[in-house]
């Protein structure tokens, strides 16, 4: 091409837990930073997705990123609701009327998640290509990153050419997927690669707890993908391991392959992987013990005893980041040296700036709960304000209790993946550490070797996080469809 080759890039991501009663709205998508446009959207989260596609895209000669205004993150994180249809129309129609007013377009970026979840669209990863097709037309390439627990059919791309799923969890890979966008992005405007894809559904579901890619059988799942990649040029496999926690009609595992122009390639691969995972269907559903959580602080106050600390209680199921259940057990059983990381609070911590309450002032009161029932009844915590802090746009309050153990509360959920996140809090104080994650704190707790015991919990009872997904009250999937709920047939 002789013209600058024009990348619009745009960005609308959330994993959204739809059975929270919280709705995910236009205000939790704005604040200090967010909306972002220009260069501020294109250098935002540079070890991620969006930092992998701008590195190798600005490689290139002759090419031009348009940063479109976007949403980031909303600030409660994973731990709200549905999207509200007018937060989704909102951001969505102003980066649909940016794109008819900036282009011709020679190509667009989607930095998605994939479990995305708004009221009234089925769809909104396949609705977002399909609007930016109808501006772009179909001269223009239109490439999409994801997070592995997307809920994904063919239809995103029906509208988009390409798709790139992160293929470990943790997510250790996003740079990278966001650096093949951006590759694939360049070569297929260039007419160097013509896509072809396959998109094969497979009738399981599983909670996400059991997906970590750093033991067998996933890591194995992942690997067979990795082998058709590495033996075939210009491969690339997807696999959703999916988001049950999305009451959507394209929740369950996906797997997808894309060849250049070679559409049996791409078939071949796709049903070659989805019958690995079918065969070993069994296996991937028993991956991991979780024990309730009274008797994963027994057992953590056993190991502790023992010295075989450091100790993670790592707590799933908490999709609110408000859930007491350890906090409570933790009083109950008289466990001590234990770092609660963290309770989301926002009242309480409001009420203690309001307050004027520092460092060294007494505290007594109920915290967490309250967010709906999986979070449990709050829990009264008396003992010392430690510290008072404005940190990483969010205010936090950590209050020292019983025998050596701290609180930490934060605004919103906050999900623990390193020891180094809690050093501020002074986490060399501490033998236990209570966090609210599913596989994600993996990569400073386990990877680096860190913790000596690690538990996996959840309550009692079956809330939103549990593994026992069909007590969930679906009103969008029928469970039956799938592994292992069902004696479920597949080709």
């Amino acid at each position: 091409m002789t013209r600058p080759i024009r990348i619009a890039v745009l960005n609308f991501a959330h994993e959204t837990v739809t059975f929270l009663p919280n709705d995910t709205t236009l205000d939790d998508f704005i604040y200090e930073g967010s909306p972002a446009k220009g260069e501020a959207l294109l250098s935002w989260e540079p070890r991620s997705y969006m930092g992998g596609f701008v590195k190798v895209a600005r490689e290139y000669d002759g090419v031009e990123l348009v940063g479109i205004e976007s949403p980031l993150w909303p600030r409660t994180g994973t731990g709200s609701g549905w999207i509200t249809t007018e937060a989704y129309e909102h951001f969505l129609g102003r980066q649909i009327a940016e794109l008819k007013a900036g282009g011709p377009w020679d190509g667009v970026y989607l930095a998605l998640h994939g479990a995305m979840g708004v009221r009234g669209v089925a769809r909104p990863e396949a609705d977002i290509a399909r609007r930016v097709r109808e501006v772009v037309g179909r001269k223009a390439f239109i490439a999409g990153t994801f997070d592995p627990h997307g809920n994904e059919d063919e239809e995103f791309l029906k509208q988009a050419d390409m798709a790139f799923c992160v293929k470990y969890f943790p997510h250790y890979d996003a740079h990278l997927q966001g650096q093949r966008a951006a590759r694939m992005l360049v070569r297929a405007i260039r007419g160097d690669y013509k896509p072809a894809t396959v998109t094969v559904k497979v009738p399981i579901l599983t909670a996400t707890v059991l997906q970590w890619t750093g033991a067998s059988p996933w890591m194995d799942l992942v690997q067979r993908a990795l082998v058709w990649e590495a033996r075939e040029p210009d491969l690339y496999m997807n696999v959703f391991f999916s988001f049950p926690f999305a009451d959507v009609p394209d929740v369950g595992m996906t797997i997808e392959a894309m060849s250049n122009g070679n559409p049996e390639l791409a078939r071949k691969a796709a049903d070659d992987v989805a019958a690995w995972a079918w065969r070993r269907r069994k296996d991937l559903l028993n991956t991991a013990k979780v024990h309730p959580i009274p008797e994963g602080v027994t057992l953590a106050k056993q190991a502790a005893a023992k010295g075989e600390w450091p100790v993670v209680l790592a707590d799933h199921s908490d999709r609110s980041g408000s859930a007491t259940w350890i906090l409570d057990q933790v009083i109950r059983q008289g466990l001590s040296d234990v770092m609660i990381a963290t309770i989301a609070d926002r009242k309480a911590v409001q009420e203690v700036k309001a307050k004027g309450l520092k460092a060294g002032d007494a505290f007594d009161m109920e915290v967490g709960g309250r967010a709906d029932e999986s979070a449990g009844a709050p829990v009264r915590v008396t003992g010392t304000i430690a510290l008072v802090v404005h940190a990483m746009g969010k205010d936090w309050v950590t209050v020292a209790f019983g025998n050596n153990n701290l609180v930490v509360l934060s605004e919103y959920l906050t999900q623990v993946m390193y020891p180094s996140d809690l050093a501020g809090f002074g986490a060399d104080k501490y033998k236990v550490f209570a966090i609210k994650s599913r596989v994600h704190f993996r990569r400073g707790f386990d990877d680096s070797g860190f913790a000596r015991t690690i538990l996996l919990v959840e309550p009692v009872d079956p809330f939103l996080g549990t593994v026992r997904l069909d007590a969930l009250p679906y009103k969008n999937v029928d469970v039956k469809k799938f592994y292992p709920y069902a004696d479920v047939k597949f080709p």
